[in-house]
């Protein structure tokens, strides 16, 4: 547990920020019926 009191701040915003890129890059990446509207690994449907 004290490897958890190590992390701070910014390398949270980090991570989360680097989340969001991944998650961008796969839906340019990917065709559409894997991530894009109705795609079963990211739907991008509103």
């Amino acid at each position: 547990m004290e490897w958890f009191s190590q992390i701070t701040v910014g390398e949270v915003i980090l991570s989360f920020l680097t989340c969001c890129l991944i998650h961008e890059a796969l839906v340019i990446v990917l065709p559409d019926e894997i991530a894009g509207p109705g795609g079963w690994l990211i739907d991008t449907r509103d």
